[in-house]
């Protein structure tokens, strides 16, 4: 998209064009992208934009603009372009080796914390491991809202470990948070109160086919689960109940339809899965939790 598109327009002017050509491409939320990206270049939030209509754009906002359009015309993701995307109220960044965490995982920060509180009085401190942590987007929920709590992550992806380290000292957090360079839980040495997970679980013959914003820009790794998807849970069952204390806790975020085989690979393991599964917003269940007997 050539930013002569752009030339002479005002801030409201160049969002409803971005909107149109967003809209013709047939992108998913052309409005609300428009004016995120015009917001990012502008610095200027919706009551901002919307006092500051008439004015026209810069050269320099122009030509980010610009680029900014002719990114997401091909696809890439709003929070990648921007480099950063909000998870549980937080504002995270992003990089390369990360996935963008989506809203479905919040319901393993749900599922988490009803488990944590469901238990009484927490200990102090408790000590929660993120396997794959990614951007530290579950560990880093769930340490904001136990002010008490540690925890480490694990990534097999130097990157995206520098990233999540970047993000716990950007919320204030990193003090309570450590990230180490692992295979699933294979350098961890526990005990620990609380484990929970968003690893790989699409089925490798499926990727080709998912949303080329997914496709394209998330890293494959972080999203390959093998032939059938379940080979992270595989990795982690045994892993997870030698590493728990006796009553601690899990949650796992799985795929649609791979609620009960994962359940299943966890109690084999000798933990015990609370049914229902826990759901995401459209009712899929999303969320495979239990504990670890006490005996």
């Amino acid at each position: 998209m050539s930013d002569d598109h752009l030339a002479g327009l005002s801030i409201e002017a160049a969002r409803r064009e971005l909107t149109r050509r967003f809209k013709a491409a047939d992108l998913d939320s052309p409005d609300l992208d428009a004016r995120m990206l015009v917001g990012a270049v502008t610095r200027l939030d919706l009551t901002g934009m919307t006092v500051a209509a008439q004015r026209l754009l810069t050269n320099d906002e122009r030509r980010a603009l610009s680029t900014f359009a002719e990114r997401h015309l091909k696809y890439e993701p709003i929070a990648r372009i921007l480099g950063e995307k909000e998870f549980w109220g937080l504002r995270l960044s992003l990089s390369a080796d990360t996935l963008v965490p989506r809203a479905d995982t919040e319901t393993v920060v749900e599922a988490a914390l009803e488990l944590v509180r469901s238990a009484g009085e927490p200990i102090e401190p408790l000590r929660i491991a993120d396997i794959g942590t990614g951007s530290g987007a579950i560990l880093l929920a769930l340490l904001h809202e136990l002010p008490s709590a540690i925890g480490i992550g694990t990534d097999i992806s130097p990157g995206a470990l520098r990233t999540a380290t970047a993000n716990a000292e950007q919320l204030g957090i990193g003090a309570r948070a450590t990230f180490i360079e692992s295979d699933y839980c294979e350098k961890l040495a526990g005990p620990f109160d609380l484990i929970v997970s968003n690893p790989p679980y699409i089925v490798r013959a499926d990727i080709a086919t998912l949303a080329r914003e997914v496709r394209d820009y998330d890293p494959r790794r972080a999203l390959d689960g093998g032939s059938d998807g379940l080979v992270a849970y595989r990795a982690m069952a045994r892993d997870i109940a030698s590493l728990l204390e006796p009553g601690g806790a899990f949650a796992l975020e799985v795929g649609k339809g791979q609620a009960d085989e994962v359940a299943e690979l966890m109690q084999l393991s000798g933990l015990h899965t609370i049914r229902p599964h826990r759901p995401d917003l459209a009712g899929i269940p999303r969320v495979v939790w239990g504990r670890k007997p006490v005996s």
